[in-house]
């Protein structure tokens, strides 16, 4: 089978499940192309496992001091460029576009009527989920903004619709808890305010990946530019993860056991349904705005249990191979069984 890869390159997340799936696809015998978009090419790091990948510009959301930008946002997206891009991609060569909320190769295989697979965390929000509130616009917008024939959806429960468990690298080893140490990855709030509240507390060493050149020391807060292979390293020893509320990295610290503070990026609906999820289950606390109390408050609370997930990765790859002759709900019943997480319903 030859597979067109569309990735959004927007959020880490999205290259995460990449970083798993390609793997298992080529295992499963697989050819498969990889394109990303969504980020400037030049702002990827860590690619090295795509190997020669395409990239396009896309669609992507600007953001400032937590909060997303919805203007700007309008104004930085080209969609002629877009279009453009969409009609210049031919993938009637592919039996398959499999796209994680990628725009560019969803719109291609539209085009051109060559079946399409969506796998990504935004396809859970084509079934009721906790914190989305009241939004008519939401099924829609998911719809158009990446369309496919088929969408699986990745969440933390299954809500009773046929959605899937995370899709991450399974643990490798045991992880490890330094006491004084916490990993911080909060990618869209002001950097300045960052460093302000986390140095108020002097007597723990916060890690915090940004974007920086070079590590840098601010009293008691590490500065470290962006890295895959540190950050899995600081992620699998430290004590706890303060995080912007994407579903990724939340979901490799669950799996790692590690105390989880997130901070939802105001605006974005699926980071403010994800914390929402995560309190209700007890995965996690929530801070609405940076502070020193939640942070004290949380660092106070006793150390989490790993919930290790399941192999996602592998099962999907084979489905796709064997021609998704399974029903999506039936997969999603077997990846579950196993899987020790609260069991939440949509109200």
């Amino acid at each position: 089978m030859r597979i067109l890869y569309g990735v959004q390159a927007t959020g880490n997340g999205h290259i995460t499940r990449a970083r798993v799936l390609l793997p298992a696809l080529q295992a499963a015998g697989a050819e498969v192309d990889v394109l990303f978009s969504g980020r400037p090419r030049e702002r990827l790091f860590n690619m090295e496992p795509f190997g020669r990948y395409t990239h396009r510009r896309g669609l992507t959301f600007i953001t400032e001091a937590g909060r997303v930008k919805w203007w700007q946002t309008l104004l930085q997206n080209r969609p002629v460029e877009l279009m453009r891009d969409i009609r210049a991609l031919d993938v009637r060569g592919y039996d398959l576009v499999l796209s994680d909320f990628e725009p560019v190769t969803a719109w291609a295989a539209r085009r051109a009527a060559v079946p399409s697979l969506g796998i990504a965390h935004q396809y859970a929000f084509l079934y009721p989920i906790p914190g989305t509130g009241f939004s008519p616009w939401l099924k829609p917008s998911i719809r158009l903004f990446a369309p496919v024939d088929e969408a699986v959806g990745l969440h933390w429960s299954a809500f009773n619709a046929p959605i899937l468990p995370p899709m991450i690298e399974p643990l490798t080893g045991q992880p490890s808890r330094e006491a004084d140490k916490v990993l911080v990855y909060l990618p869209f709030e002001a950097r300045d305010e960052v460093v302000y509240w986390l140095s108020g507390l002097p007597k723990v060493r916060f890690r915090v990946y940004c974007n920086v050149d070079q590590p840098r020391t601010v009293d008691n807060v590490e500065l470290l530019p962006f890295s895959r292979s540190g950050f899995q390293q600081d992620l699998y020893t430290c004590r706890g993860v303060i995080a912007n509320a994407g579903f990724g990295l939340c979901s490799e610290a669950i799996q790692a056991g590690k105390n989880l503070l997130v901070k939802p990026l105001s605006g974005q609906l699926e980071q403010v349904s994800n914390a929402v999820v995560l309190e209700q289950m007890g995965l996690a606390q929530v801070m609405p705005r940076l502070g020193l109390d939640p942070i004290r408050h949380w660092l106070e609370q006793p150390a989490a249990n790993p919930v290790p997930w399941p192999n996602v990765a592998s099962t999907l790859a084979r489905w796709i191979l064997t021609g998704r002759q399974v029903p999506l709900e039936q997969l999603s019943r077997e990846l579950w069984q196993d899987t020790r997480v609260p069991v939440i319903t949509p109200a």
